[in-house]
């Protein structure tokens, strides 16, 4: 790569059915209290491939894919956000009301 050439990084948007949300609380293990920009409040988990991945704590923008059994209740944490990120999802629309 040369030096001073401009470096490419692309944030990881919502795919059709996952939403963004703001971690509320820490619920035990890997459960997590998320405020969704649908306006639901899930209790998401973070599946067992993604655990060692990413260090999820209060106050943190993820992105979570609903269960399909008990979708406005439950969800798969699947993404968490850098500040970076959060503010190019605001500006573009993607986080919603949170």
């Amino acid at each position: 790569m040369r030096r001073g050439a401009p470096i490419e990084y692309k944030t990881k948007r919502p795919m059709e059915g996952e939403v963004v949300g703001l971690v509320e609380k820490a619920a035990g293990a890997t459960n997590f209290m998320v405020k969704c920009s649908d306006g639901n409040n899930r209790i998401c988990t973070i599946p067992g491939r993604l655990r060692r991945q990413f260090w999820i704590k209060q106050g943190d923008i993820v992105l979570v894919k609903p269960w399909v059994v008990q979708s406005n209740a439950r969800g798969d944490i699947v993404w968490r956000y850098s500040k970076l990120d959060v503010e190019w999802l605001r500006k573009s629309g993607y986080a919603g009301s949170i």
